[in-house]
């Protein structure tokens, strides 16, 4: 595999596993009653139209029909891709 298919996949994988993240993120969000946009603003409030975020969105279902995402997973997927400002202010939220 020459170096330049090596990096684009490397990439796209990156991108495929932080689409995932922002799925988590979005419908923990939703399982909460909270809403994603506010939540990400709090800790990104320079990004007011994340297109990952929106995407993301519009495949979340209603809590009702997902299953339970603990709040410790949530936690550890987002510093997993360095997510820590989204991190606190979730820990922030939860506190109050």
């Amino acid at each position: 595999m020459e170096r330049n298919e090596m990096e684009k996949k490397i990439i796209e994988n990156y991108q495929k596993d932080e689409n995932m993240m922002m799925m988590v993120f979005a419908q923990w969000c939703v399982n909460q009653d909270l809403d994603p946009v506010a939540v990400y603003l709090k800790a990104y409030p320079e990004q007011r139209d994340n297109p990952v975020l929106k995407q993301m969105m519009e495949l979340t279902v209603p809590k009702e029909e997902s299953s339970d995402i603990p709040y410790s997973t949530l936690l550890g997927v987002l510093q997993l891709f360095g997510n820590e400002d989204l991190a606190i202010a979730i820990q922030e939220m939860q506190k109050s």
